[in-house]
């Protein structure tokens, strides 16, 4: 059976793993479903129809499927899915979903989120992200695979932040941030590829490289969007140095040409 705590409360309904331990003081509600191996610390909120995968770890005063902080919200029975293999640090806040939002908050898995972190309502967040101490994102905000938000960073409702993105301490994200590009200030702005990220995660040369040239394309040349996706596109089809390198390329060309708000510039 899982291990609860005599001052915790879980609701009878509430399904919990045999191996689930529940520190001290916290509540289960009654549609909360918790996989195996979880560790819930003291202090801690599950609540709403949240599922956890396994291998979860919730320090104390964490707050995970509260009701989202949107006006519209009426109660709907609306969703937070969350993988495995995440830590979540102290004071976190995660909301549902909103039924004008799809319906679904989503984070996948390996992911490090630090203290005071807030994850609102209909977000998708990816795998192995980190989020530093204080960064928020708004509502409906995409957060890539391996994306990174440095401390006291903030990102604007329905922005999207690419794969191996990384945005600076206090950046506050007001557009798109493509896959690979480093960002900072307020209003957020480029700052060159993520190289060093890139190289701990394995990329070659010839993709970095390749990235290298795309950014020029994309911040340097002067060319309009437009333009800009068209010389990628180009680039992508001959960049054959390496076999990751035009599929960076590539990811890239198609971020900044699908992006809804514009990207940062």
């Amino acid at each position: 059976m899982a291990r609860i705590h005599p001052g915790a409360i879980v609701d009878p309904t509430a399904e919990l793993a045999d191996d689930v331990v529940v520190g001290p003081w916290s509540i289960i509600g009654p549609k909360v479903r918790i996989g195996a191996g979880c560790d819930i610390g003291p202090h801690v909120v599950i609540d709403g129809r949240t599922t956890l995968g396994s291998g979860n770890r919730i320090h104390a005063f964490t707050v995970i499927g509260g009701p989202p902080q949107d006006k519209k919200y009426g109660g709907e029975d609306t969703e937070l899915v969350i993988g495995d293999g995440n830590t979540f640090r102290e004071h976190c806040t995660v909301s549902l979903g909103t039924a004008q939002g799809g319906g679904i908050t989503r984070i996948g898995s390996d992911n490090w989120i630090m203290a005071n972190v807030h994850i609102a309502h209909d977000c998708m967040v990816g795998d192995h992200t980190i989020l530093a101490n204080n960064a928020t994102l708004a509502g409906h905000v995409t957060l890539g695979d391996w994306a990174v938000l440095g401390g006291l960073s903030g990102v604007h409702q329905f922005c999207a932040v690419g794969a191996h993105a990384m945005a600076g301490g206090g950046a506050v994200v007001l557009r798109d941030v493509p896959p690979f590009v480093i960002c900072s200030g307020n209003p957020a702005e480029p700052h060159g590829i993520n190289s060093e990220g890139l190289k701990r995660r394995g990329f070659s040369s010839a993709a970095i490289n390749a990235l290298r040239r795309a950014y020029r394309v994309v911040y340097k040349d002067g060319l309009t969007v437009a333009e800009a996706v068209q010389a990628l596109d180009t680039l992508a089809a001959e960049a054959t140095e390496g076999v990751d390198a035009g599929a960076a390329v590539a990811l890239l060309r198609d971020f900044v040409r699908d992006s809804q708000r514009g990207i940062v510039r």
